[in-house]
């Protein structure tokens, strides 16, 4: 264990002692900027202040900005911050030339919290209203135009609006007539249709029932006729072959 105590106490590693060295760099380069511009301002300020002889003011915060911006540049310091300070430092230097005093950093509020309620339940009930009429579209704009017109023109304006809908309702009328009109047409033509085709379909079943008809008449009648036969012809039969076998006897000698 080291008894006196360590004097390095920064960086130690390769990539660390770089990073100083880096820091050191930039340092040399940026803080002459920074000092630059702050010397700069705070010498437009004094001189648009006290108004020494021989010193312009506007010639010094003409360099002021340009040290700033300058600054801002290079990077030394941030370009917001540079926009920032050319922006107060215009201000109170305009505001020390012409005589005036400078205003304060910070605006008191001197409405009441009571006032303060009243404005803000004003501003809602406006933008409300605002809404409610449509002004932000077109035809929002378009009714309010109509209403106003309306409005002007008095009882004239407010006939001819009631005979425009009175218009428009029997034009309505009109199409809805002339609809069931076309329908109960296209209803009419379609039961015509259907009985035209109920009695060819009759027909053709009746043209095809007959001939099957005449068919089962030919049939009937050709089975009756042989059964009619077919007892005659047994008959013959028979006796033809006993007239055979009587021959037969008759003509065999004798033993």
């Amino acid at each position: 264990m080291a008894k006196t105590p360590r004097k390095w106490t920064g960086a130690r590693s390769p990539s660390g002692l770089k990073r100083v060295r880096q820091t050191e760099r930039r340092r040399a380069v940026l803080q002459p900027r920074r000092t630059a511009a702050k010397t700069l301002t705070s010498k437009a300020l004094m001189i648009a202040t006290t108004a020494p002889e021989g010193a312009d003011p506007q010639v010094a915060l003409a360099e002021a900005i340009s040290a700033l911006d300058r600054a801002a540049k290079v990077g030394a310091i941030h370009p917001n911050a540079a926009a920032r300070r050319k922006s107060r430092l215009t201000r109170k230097v305009n505001a020390a030339i012409g005589g005036e005093a400078l205003a304060a950093a910070r605006v008191t509020k001197t409405t009441g919290k009571a006032a303060a309620a009243k404005a803000a339940k004003a501003r809602i009930a406006a933008s409300k209203a605002t809404k409610a009429k449509g002004a932000q579209t077109a035809a929002g704009k378009a009714r309010a135009a109509l209403a106003k017109t309306t409005r002007a023109e008095g009882p004239a304006g407010e006939a001819t609006v009631e005979a425009a809908p009175a218009t428009a309702t029997k034009a309505t009328a009109t199409k809805t007539t002339a609809t069931k009109t076309t329908a109960t047409k296209t209803t009419a033509t379609k039961t015509t249709a259907t009985k035209t085709t109920s009695k060819k379909a009759a027909g053709a079943s009746a043209a095809k029932a007959a001939p099957a008809e005449k068919t089962a008449a030919k049939t009937t009648a050709g089975k009756t006729t042989t059964k009619a036969a077919t007892p005659a012809a047994t008959a013959e039969t028979a006796k033809t072959t006993r007239s055979r076998t009587k021959k037969a006897d008759e003509g065999a000698p004798e033993a």
